[in-house]
């Protein structure tokens, strides 16, 4: 089992099969828009438009545990990360990560890369993990960790 043998819905309401990505390095991040993470939509969208040429996606899962820091649909949430930063990699329907609710492909993130003191659970807004092409997770990131400090990992992901 691997993170693309999973399925999402897009912000679109499209099921998506992940497996589109094997092939692929991701970033696979939840994110929020009122939290004071919010700007690290720009360096997100830095690390993917820099890189995805050389094949990496950026993977946006909205998500509203934290704080009640993404309380709109997922039109609004499209809305919002289109023109407030310009956001282009693909983004997913608001899901839960932490809880009986939350995605299967959080629970498996989890479990293969838990936290700090080996804590499972999703800490807050923007927690970050890196997928090799095999869809392996390679590392998890704090939400403080911008992106531009994954940047090194990314590119020995990317080989």
């Amino acid at each position: 089992m691997n993170a693309y043998d999973f399925s999402a819905l897009t912000i679109d309401g499209v099921d998506l099969p992940l497996s589109i990505y094997r092939g692929h390095p991701s970033v696979i991040v939840n994110v929020a828009s009122k939290c004071g993470f919010t700007p690290q939509y720009t360096g997100l969208e830095a690390l993917y438009e820099k890189y995805h040429a050389r094949g990496l996606e950026v993977l946006g899962f909205p998500c509203d545990q934290f704080g009640h820091q993404e309380p709109g649909d997922d039109a609004e949430i499209k809305k919002f990360c289109s023109l407030t930063y310009g956001v282009k990699f693909p983004m997913f329907a608001k899901i839960k990560v932490n809880g009986e609710d939350a995605h299967p492909l959080y629970e498996y993130l989890k479990m293969v890369i838990p936290g700090i003191l080996g804590l499972e659970a999703i800490k807050w807004n923007f927690t970050k993990f890196l997928v090799g092409r095999d869809g392996v997770p390679i590392k998890r990131y704090a939400p403080a960790d911008k992106p531009e400090s994954i940047e090194p990992d990314v590119e020995a992901a990317l080989g």
